[in-house]
């Protein structure tokens, strides 16, 4: 697929990712009860009335009895909108949306999105300022320079809340902290270093002054905008610009750039040639952030330079400037002592803590999800990755204490480990294992049996797989209602294989195919022209493409129903090697992490050895997502509680898994409320092998219990919900429900191309 077409499909996809559902990315969930009269008389009239008195008698009483402590406006006028220009507040309003969600991903933080149609600095101010009192902090984004510098300065003289325009300051804290570890590597004092920004914009005068801070010479910095370097002679320059003068007889970036340590790009793709690289001094700090094409790409960049440390805003290359990195966790330190301010020794404690932390050895759920053999610190490696769980753990403390120990901070934190464990807990609502699911897949795609390719959403899933490089599609069906489909739908799926299995030209493999199925099912039942026929059915000769190789993994069941698709898949490819049967799993994606639910589609009424069995193949499972296994047999009894024929069964079970598989932390019989609870499990059964936390595997006794489960969960509690995983299959197959919706599809291509995988390796090292 060419890059033209890719793009074109993003920007596709992009208008139905925002419009598609509910439009937009946010909305207001509450907080508190309010299913009846008393609760409603409560939030509002009349007991609101007594947290106003509060309020008014003392106003820090605000953050005791409202949102206002972690809620941040995101607010801007549309003056210049990503790469897109003063394009106005309405059309910029996706973006604060989206700057919203990544704040309440990466750091739980509430969020407004304000979009103020004011181009006028001071009447924008006065609006603000005006509804400040509503938030615990500010984050002006996407406004013009050079009006961004005043606008922010006079909004925090105004305010006691935090307020940081993060298209100035997220740079910098960010690249700040890239600088400090290409400094530990290549040895170089920051006093020392000769600098060239190219560009003068809001971030370019932000990173230089923070670079200041660090310790860089005014002298050695060397500024240039659109007309060439900033010199005290020229006399277009405003006010913010005139920091960054020189006298030096020097022009343009050609002269600027010679005997350079670091140059840092804000500006527009292509303007560092790779001859005046060639100019800069040795070990050379090159940060080329002109987004989506950097002032030097990165292979012309490393082929012209060995000795380079890069960094780019692309996610696709090493050292990846993303603001990201910041913003999430400097607002979280900040709201956290309730600090007036952001001040520049909180800046500098979040760079610092950044590039210490990517100095550390490097968690290996990271490495997975990059699908990289292992992070070390080094010249491609000084800026940790924006989905290090880390990273909430080691800025906003810092934050926090930079915030204290400078004075702006109105509450302090003594208890730091509480703190930091109060952090942890957080981290569940970004959903990594989603994020997991799909940089594995990325790092290694494998090719997917899509065996109901008949479907629109069949079809718009495989688009999405394949445009990301997910996986790659196969599609079995009708071949002219396929194609039909995809241009009723304006969908690209060019080479993209389509398969028919009733077609003639299928019909030397039909019988390849029968031939195979004959063998293995000949004293089961199966005639050759049995055989011969089932391999017209797409349920059977789709799990025959996986099982002789043409195929990694398939993915079925959206319009058929479980049994007729899981059956003749074990027919065909059969359990792993020493399995005795196959199990179902649901993975449930809560705030708190993921649960996962097993058996609640195959095994109706287990006996306790097949119990054994399927607590085996869910742990297992788990532990392919880097997760460390805590299962929970589940009934109506607590040990013992209650006597009877499931529960003994369980009970029996236990006893097997304890002796056998002493490792695994498992427990029951149990029920669901006690295993989902560490303060009442630890209170009631201290001796239980799961007190020290919640169980995230879910067993369920017999069929019937674990199916209601999961789709009471799935329809009450409005989780996303992936599934059903196979577990036990030989071959990576996967059922889906019926109806599913597209991103339902695509999570479970995600789980195949993974189980793939697992199987692969699994099969190299036997």
């Amino acid at each position: 697929m060419s890059q033209e077409i890719m793009d074109a499909l993003f920007r596709k996809d992009a208008l139905s990712y925002h419009a598609e559902g509910r439009p937009g990315k946010l909305e207001v969930i509450p907080t508190k009860p309010y299913s009846t009269k008393r609760d409603l008389s409560l939030a509002y009239s009349p007991g609101v009335a007594d947290p106003c008195l509060k309020i008014a008698d003392n106003p820090e009483d605000v953050y005791k009895y409202t949102g206002k402590g972690n809620l941040v406006a995101v607010i801007s006028n549309g003056t210049a909108v990503l790469g897109l220009g003063d394009i106005g507040p309405l059309a910029g309003k996706p973006v604060m949306e989206g700057k919203g969600l990544l704040f309440k991903i990466f750091a739980d933080i509430d969020v407004f999105d304000i979009e103020v149609n004011l181009k006028d600095p001071q009447k924008f101010i006065d609006t603000v300022v005006a509804i400040a009192p509503t938030f615990g902090g500010i984050n002006l984004e996407d406004i013009k320079a050079p009006e961004c510098f005043e606008i922010e300065r006079k909004i925090q003289e105004a305010v006691d809340i935090p307020i940081m325009h993060d298209d100035q300051h997220g740079t910098a804290i960010i690249t700040s902290a890239g600088l400090l570890n290409a400094l530990k590597i290549t040895k170089k004092k920051i006093e020392e270093l000769k600098i060239v920004v190219n560009g003068a914009g809001a971030s370019a005068i932000s990173c230089s002054r923070l670079y200041l801070k660090l310790g860089a010479r005014p002298e050695n910095v060397i500024m240039l905008d659109s007309k060439g370097v900033l010199r005290r002679d020229r006399t277009d320059l405003n006010e913010t610009k005139q920091e960054f003068v020189t006298d030096k007889d020097i022009h343009t970036l050609a002269e600027a750039i010679d005997g350079a340590d670091v140059f840092l790009g804000l500006s527009k793709g292509g303007v560092l040639k790779k001859e005046l690289l060639l100019k800069m001094a040795k070990d050379p700090i090159v940060f080329a952030l002109a987004n989506p094409d950097p002032e030097i790409t990165y292979e012309d960049a490393t082929s012209t330079r060995d000795d380079i440390i890069m960094a780019t805003g692309r996610s696709d290359y090493p050292n990846q400037i993303n603001n990201v990195l910041g913003f999430p966790f400097i607002f979280r330190g900040a709201l956290d002592v309730r600090a007036t301010c952001i001040n520049d020794e909180m800046k500098l404690a979040a760079s610092y803590a950044l590039a210490n932390l990517a100095t550390e050895p490097v968690p290996d759920q990271v490495n997975v999800a990059y699908h990289a053999a292992n992070f070390t610190f080094g010249r491609e490696y000084i800026i940790p990755k924006p989905f290090d769980q880390r990273l909430i753990t080691r800025l906003a403390p810092a934050v926090a204490k930079a915030a204290i120990a400078s004075g702006v901070a109105r509450k302090e934190i003594t208890d730091w480990p509480a703190y930091n464990e109060r952090l942890v807990k957080m981290i569940g609502i970004s959903n990594p294992l989603l994020r997991q699911l799909r940089f594995r897949a990325m790092g290694d795609p494998k090719t997917v049996v899509f065996s109901e390719a008949e479907s629109y959403q069949m079809l718009k899933a495989a688009e999405h797989v394949l445009n990301q490089k997910l996986a790659t599609p196969i599609l079995l069906g009708n071949e002219t209602k396929i194609k039909d489909l995809i241009r009723q739908h304006e969908l690209d799926l060019p080479g993209v294989v389509i398969i028919d299995p009733t077609s003639e030209k299928e019909s030397g493999r039909r019988e390849q195919f029968a031939r195979l199925l004959f063998e293995k099912r000949q004293r089961k039942g199966v005639t050759m022209p049995t055989a011969l026929g089932r391999m017209n059915n797409r349920n059977y000769f789709a799990p025959m493409l996986v099982e002789t190789g043409f195929a990694d993994a398939m993915v079925s069941g959206l319009t058929n129903n479980y049994p007729a698709t899981i059956g003749p898949a074990l027919e065909v490819i059969g359990t792993t090697k020493g399995a005795s049967v196959v199990s179902g799993m649901y993975i449930v994606n809560t705030k708190e992490g993921p649960i996962f639910l097993s058996d609640c589609t195959v095994n109706k009424n287990p006996d306790a050895e097949k119990l054994v069995e399927i607590t085996l193949q869910a742990a297992s499972a788990v532990k392919h997502y880097n997760l460390v296994p805590r299962v929970a047999l589940l009934t109506y009894s607590n040990f013992g509680s209650n006597r009877g024929r499931i529960p003994d069964m369980v009970a029996d079970a236990v006893k097997i898994l304890h002796r056998d598989h002493p490792e695994l932390v498992v427990d029951g019989e149990i029920q669901a409320n006690v295993a989902l609870n560490p303060e009442l499990l630890e209170e009631n059964f201290p001796f239980s092998k799961l007190v020290g936390g919640a169980a995230n595997v879910l067993i369920f006794p017999y069929l019937t219990a674990g199916n209601i489960a999961y789709k009471l969960l799935q329809q009450l509690g409005k989780f996303d919900v992936i599934g059903p995983v196979i577990n036990g299959m030989n071959k990576s197959v996967h059922i889906l429900q019926m109806g599913s919706s597209v991103q339902e599809i695509i999570n479970m291509v995600m789980v195949a191309v993974i189980d793939a995988q697992c199987i692969q390796k699994r099969e190299a090292n036997a």
